[in-house]
């Protein structure tokens, strides 16, 4: 008889066994690192991925791809064993519905680690208007139904009589972009609460208040770029008219291109990043499988890597990334020695 004893220990043995072939180039098997997710999370990961290779030759260079943080973690979640990613990069926190997606498909221990910094970015080319914006003005312009009903506005102006008289063309990241949920989470929706009945409307009626208020029009106004931000810089570049949404880490890199729109009268800097004075400001974050640790060559290694270079004057803060302050390093360098499970309780 087959108890439910027997059967979870045979479902363990199976994985362990899926497992133990990661580190052969055996069918099926994998012998490097892969890892999924943000593409504004990917230069830094990139970054790391290379400074491992160089300081380890027995170690390949592990596997970075942009897929962008739902797309991600979708991929991460689907299972445990060599077909499925180790990591995902992620720029903004996980969800409760997908650390749920993870544990039906048996992705039971997630350690999560904050690796830094950075900002939801509004930039223009250097001969753009220079429009000071907040929260509010960008929802009305950007949001399907502002406040309900259909979105008509062709203007800035039509926006806000202080804004230039200059047609709407925001190129933005997909629903499928980390940088896309911060956008909803951290300006079109306190945009939209800015609204006394949308802000009590959340109370009531959750669901018809994430429409409202997170819904991006498709008219034409808003661009879906995809997952390539570099596409993004270029647009505005050659378009003078035009806003982009990306990475404060891409705006940083591309300054003598580029100048950033301030928020609230607040310049998104390194300085009003890491202070989160900016509206904008958000952490970023790696997923890390622990059931994989032992058995891909190289991923302890890599996860440790990320500790070297995430400090000040570090690798990935010349690279734009926003360090973190240094009571979240401590407690992400605890996690990359202790690797702690992650509570779903905690996540929205």
């Amino acid at each position: 008889m087959i108890t439910k004893h027997n059967l979870a220990l045979a479902t363990v043995a199976l994985t362990a066994l899926s497992l133990a072939g990661c580190g052969s180039q055996g069918g099926g098997s994998r012998d490097q690192v892969r890892a999924v997710g943000s593409s504004t999370v990917y230069p830094f990961a990139k970054a790391v991925a290379e400074q491992l290779a160089k300081s380890d030759a027995s170690i390949k260079s592990p596997i970075i791809e942009s897929t962008g943080t739902g797309a991600g973690m979708k991929l991460f979640c689907a299972g445990v064993g060599p077909q499925h990613p180790d990591i995902e990069d992620a720029s903004r926190r996980m969800k409760k519905s997908e650390f749920e997606d993870c544990q039906k498909n048996g992705v039971k221990e997630i350690v999560e680690i904050q690796v830094g910094l950075d900002g939801v970015a509004f930039a223009e080319g250097k001969n753009g208007p220079g429009m000071a914006l907040t929260p509010e003005d960008v929802y009305k312009a950007l949001a399907k139904n502002p406040y309900g009903k259909p979105n008509t506005a062709k203007t800035w102006k039509d926006v806000n009589p202080a804004l230039a008289d200059e047609p709407i063309l925001v190129y933005g990241p997909p629903s499928t972009s980390g940088t896309r949920d911060a956008l909803k989470e951290l300006i079109l929706t306190k945009g939209c609460d800015a609204n006394p009945e949308m802000k009590a409307l959340k109370d009531s009626d959750k669901d018809k208040h994430d429409a409202i208020c997170g819904e991006v029009r498709e008219d034409g106004a808003y661009v879906d770029a995809g997952e390539n931000d570099n596409l993004i810089v270029q647009k505005i570049e050659a378009n003078p008219k035009a806003i982009g949404i990306f990475g404060f880490s891409y705006l940083e890199e591309n300054s003598d291109k580029l100048k950033g729109l301030t928020m609230s009268g607040i310049v998104p800097t390194y300085q009003s990043i890491s202070d989160f004075s900016y509206p904008g400001a958000r952490p970023l974050y790696i997923y890390v499988k622990k059931a994989h640790l032992k058995a891909i060559p190289g991923l302890q290694a890599y996860v440790t890597e990320w500790s070297k270079a995430w400090g000040k004057g570090g690798t990935l803060a010349k690279l734009g990334m926003v360090v973190a302050p240094d009571d979240v390093l401590a407690k992400s360098a605890k996690a990359v020695s202790d690797l702690p499970v992650l509570d779903g309780a905690e996540l929205k």
